[in-house]
C-alpha cells in the first residue's frame, strides 16, 4: 500500500497558502502526510498555519527553518518525509480535489513517476489555459525522457509528477542549493534514472496567475542569475551523461534540451551582456549539440553557428 507526503515550501504567502492547504485537507486519507515547511516566511503564514494546526493536528507536519531557499527546503521535505511516494506542491497554488485518487492504482502498482498535467487559473478559479503535452503508457524513463523532451513545455517541473522516494534516495538526488531554475538542473535527471514512467491526461494541478506570480518572474536581476545558474546546470548534466550508462539518443536529447533552454532565455538579455553568455556558449561548444535530423535542424544549427544574435532575431519573429 502506498504513502505519500505532499511536501509544500512556505515563503511568505500569507495571501494564497489558505486555498493551498485547503486543497489538501479536503482529499486527506491515512495514506497521506502533509509537510507545510515554513523557509522564513516574515509575512503571516507562520499565524495562518498555526490556526490549521490546532484544527487540524493529526493531518498536518509543520516545521519552521531559516530562510535558505525552495531548493534546500525541498531538500529538506524529502528528507523528513515518511512517504514511498513524493508530491511537491507550492504553496500559492492548489491540487485538484480527487488529484491523488486518481493515482491511487499506479501508486500501488509501484510506477516509479506519474505524470499528470496542469491549469492555469485566475484567483477566482476559472481556467485561463490547460497545459498538454503527450499521454502514454507504462515506459521506461529514458523513453519516457526522449517522448517528453520536444513536445511537453512543463518536463522540469516537479509539480506535475508523482515520484517515488525511493527513485531520489537510491540515485542521491538534491535539488541543487542556491541556484535558480533547480527544477531545470535536476527533474530530468530524474525522469531518465526512474524505472517506469506514466503520463495521464489528469489535469490535477492548479497553477495560479496572479500580478505577484507574474512580477516576480520579471525580475532582470533574476533573469541574470537564472541564466548563470542554467550553464551551472548545463555543466551538471554533461558530467551527469558522460558517467551514466544512457542510450545515446538520450544523451543527445538532454544535450538538445539544455541547449535550446539556454540559448532562448539570451533574447531577454541586453546586448552588452547578451554577448558574455555567447562566450559561454561557445567555450562549450554547445551549437554542437543541435542535432541535424531534418531541413529546419540543419538551418537552425548553421544560422547559429554563423550568428546567434541573427537566429534570436528570427526566433522573435517566429520565423524560426
Amino acid at each position: 500500500m502506498y504513502k505519500i507526503s505532499v511536501i509544500v515550501p512556505i515563503y511568505n504567502a500569507q495571501n494564497h497558502i489558505k486555498k493551498c492547504i485547503d486543497s489538501l485537507i479536503c482529499q486527506w486519507n491515512e495514506n497521506m502526510e502533509i509537510l507545510l515547511i515554513n523557509d522564513g516566511s516574515e509575512d503571516s503564514s507562520e499565524n495562518i498555519i498555526k490556526e490549521y494546526m490546532k484544527k487540524y493536528p493529526n493531518k498536518l507536519t509543520y516545521y519552521k527553518k531559516e530562510n535558505t531557499g525552495v531548493a534546500d527546503t525541498r531538500n529538506f521535505g524529502i528528507d523528513h518525509s515518511k512517504g514511498n511516494y513524493l508530491l511537491f506542491v507550492d504553496s500559492d497554488d492548489e491540487i485538484e480535489f480527487d488529484l491523488l485518487t486518481q493515482m491511487e492504482k499506479q501508486m500501488n502498482d509501484g510506477i516509479e513517476v506519474i505524470k499528470f498535467k496542469l491549469k492555469k487559473v485566475d484567483i477566482n478559479g476559472k481556467i485561463l489555459e490547460k497545459v498538454d503535452g503527450p499521454i502514454f503508457g507504462k515506459v521506461s524513463g529514458e523513453e519516457a525522457f526522449n517522448l517528453l523532451v520536444f513536445k511537453d513545455i512543463l518536463l522540469d517541473s516537479p509539480v506535475v509528477y508523482i515520484f517515488k522516494k525511493d527513485l531520489f534516495t537510491r540515485n542521491n538526488f538534491k535539488f541543487r542549493i542556491g541556484t535558480e531554475h533547480e527544477d531545470f538542473g535536476l527533474i530530468p535527471k530524474v525522469i531518465v534514472k526512474a524505472e517506469t514512467v506514466i503520463s495521464k491526461k489528469v489535469y490535477g494541478y492548479n497553477y495560479i496567475q496572479s500580478s505577484n506570480s507574474i512580477m516576480r518572474n520579471n525580475s532582470y536581476e533574476k533573469l541574470i542569475k537564472k541564466l548563470d545558474d542554467s550553464i551551472i546546470h548545463y555543466d551538471d548534466m554533461i558530467k551527469f551523461i558522460n558517467t551514466e550508462n544512457l542510450d545515446k539518443l538520450t544523451k543527445d536529447n538532454m544535450k538538445i534540451y539544455y541547449t535550446n533552454a539556454i540559448i532562448l532565455k539570451l533574447k531577454d538579455l541586453k546586448k552588452k551582456d547578451r554577448k558574455n553568455y555567447v562566450k559561454e556558449i561557445r567555450k562549450r561548444k554547445m551549437i554542437k549539440n543541435v542535432q541535424v535530423r531534418n531541413l529546419k535542424q540543419l538551418i537552425k544549427r548553421i544560422i547559429l553557428q554563423l550568428n546567434i544574435e541573427v537566429y534570436l532575431k528570427l526566433v522573435n519573429k517566429k520565423i524560426i
